[in-house]
């Protein structure tokens, strides 16, 4: 606020509210009070020193309106009312050189003796606050402590130092009302002149909607750009895995090599020398392979390998199809998205955000995960989410309401810790990578974090059972497998 809009509105509540008592305090946020004067049509004098927008002006509200808003009164505000309350408001005034107001009381101590005590409010960017003075001008509390404020209890009240320029928006006193009650540059059309306080409260009222709604994009972007970042990291990571998986063809041709030069290949140790048919000129390649398998037994695993890896590759490429569809359309989104911010449409912001929510339907596991306290969420490098119990009741809840029996279940051996559970929707195997992660959580999540290894047992929840009357947390496992890893938390949580 501009210092003499600061000045005009002093003057206003000078004339409104000398003389009158101070009743209710409504603390609405940390940083920001209504005062209730007994002024007639539900009007308040609001304070806010928060250091972004501070202010101060008459506001209308009803008094049902503000105890609904209102928080618990912090330990300033108990103080406020126990210091000034039911004191008799004496002057307002404002410091010439600073925007800084004083609100003088008239309180009748326990002897009936008339004693002074001060509000003052600091209007002045990073030092904004509030404090409570005593008839000497003694610091009794402040509202916010800033460090190296030289501001605190017990100390003589000081006004802070020369602050920051004011802001761009900076509101400056209403000079430009003509004669004729038609505003003049800047109005919002003709009508009849305001005071200072209405013309405070119509500006930061627009000034708090600009602030919500960019506050609300920022929130909504972020949140898509997040989902972004983890596809794109998901296409990288499933990439990757494509070129690991191998070339399925490669492994077919050796195959069918080996079976060929079975009566002519040339053995010495490890190394084979056979006739490669499929090239030009049918030239002589060598191969290395286990001294103890046969031709045709290592022609069988090339075979296997060869399923493996077009099944693989087919999954994967399948895979990388769903997620650069879905990459497509979430850019396509934050285009839509940095346009509706660019014309600052509300509206348009709302039913966008509204629609990034999952249609209401019935819950499935997986969203209760997302609901149930306790539970760690995490998603691995290949996509797969992961759950991670807190305490021995949600181990118990993920593990035997949560997951399904084909999710992949494990736990630190030998030592307490938490469940993990790894989703697994199409039951089909999981790549080893995330069954590293989730084993390296469920290492992390134990009693030994701090060690360099761990082993971690695994099985598939169906697997598991509940001793009848067993403690929260423990289970019996009819078949398990163990690994050893590093105990870590490597991959993001949801």
């Amino acid at each position: 606020m501009q210092q003499q809009l600061i000045q005009e509105i002093v003057e206003e509540l000078s004339q409104k509210l000398t003389g009158r008592f101070l009743g209710k305090i409504f603390q609405l946020t940390p940083l920001s009070f209504a005062l209730d004067f007994g002024l007639n049509g539900g009007k308040f004098l609001f304070v806010s020193v928060d250091p972004s927008s501070p202010r101060l002006y008459i506001i209308e509200r009803r008094a049902k309106e503000l105890e609904k808003q209102a928080v618990n009164l912090s330990h300033f505000g108990q103080l406020m009312r126990a210091k000034v309350g039911g004191g008799k408001l004496v002057a307002i005034s404002k410091d010439p050189s600073d925007r800084v107001v004083r609100l003088t009381f008239s309180i009748e101590d326990e002897l009936g003796r008339d004693r002074e005590a001060r509000i003052v409010i600091q209007l002045t960017g990073r030092a904004a606050n509030l404090l409570l003075l005593d008839e000497s001008d003694r610091i009794t509390d402040v509202l916010r402590s800033p460090k190296g404020s030289g501001q605190q209890p017990g100390e003589q009240y000081q006004p802070p130092g020369p602050q920051e320029k004011l802001h761009s928006k900076q509101l400056h006193s209403p000079d430009n009302t003509r004669a004729d009650g038609e505003r003049g540059a800047g109005s919002v059309g003709p009508r009849e002149a305001l005071s200072p306080s209405a013309v405070a409260a119509e500006f930061f009222a627009k000034l708090d909607a600009e602030n919500s709604f960019r506050s609300h994009a920022h929130n909504v972007k972020a949140r898509l750009q997040k989902a972004l970042t983890q596809k794109r990291r998901l296409r990288t990571n499933l990439q990757k895995d494509l070129v690991g998986h191998g070339d399925a063809e490669t492994h077919r041709m050796l195959g069918d090599l080996l079976l060929a030069n079975v009566m002519t290949a040339v053995r010495d140790g490890v190394k084979v020398r056979i006739t490669d048919y499929y090239s030009e000129g049918a030239p002589t390649i060598e191969l290395e392979i286990d001294e103890n398998s046969s031709l045709q037994e290592e022609a069988a695993r090339q075979f296997r390998q060869y399923t493996k890896a077009k099944r693989a590759g087919e999954e994967v490429a399948e895979r990388l199809r769903q997620i650069d569809q879905e990459i497509v359309k979430l850019e396509e989104r934050e285009e839509e998205l940095d346009r509706i911010i660019q014309a600052e449409d509300l509206t348009a912001l709302a039913s966008f955000d509204k629609a990034q929510a999952a249609p209401k339907r019935s819950r499935t596991k997986q969203e209760d995960a997302k609901r149930i306290p306790g539970v760690r969420r995490y998603v691995s490098s290949d996509g797969y989410e992961i759950l991670v119990g807190r305490a021995a009741r949600d181990n118990d809840n993920i593990t035997f309401k949560l997951a399904r029996p084909h999710d992949l279940w494990l736990h630190a051996g030998d030592y307490p810790g938490s469940h993990v559970i790894v989703r697994n929707p199409t039951r089909k195997e999981l790549p080893q990578r995330t069954v590293i992660e989730a084993a390296q959580l469920a290492g992390h999540f134990s009693q030994a974090s701090d060690d360099s290894k761990v082993v971690v047992h695994y099985t598939e929840r169906k697997f598991l059972s509940k001793p009848k009357g067993s403690v929260p947390g423990l289970v019996r496992m009819s078949s398990f497998r163990s690994l050893t890893v590093e105990p870590k938390e490597g991959i993001g949580r949801l």
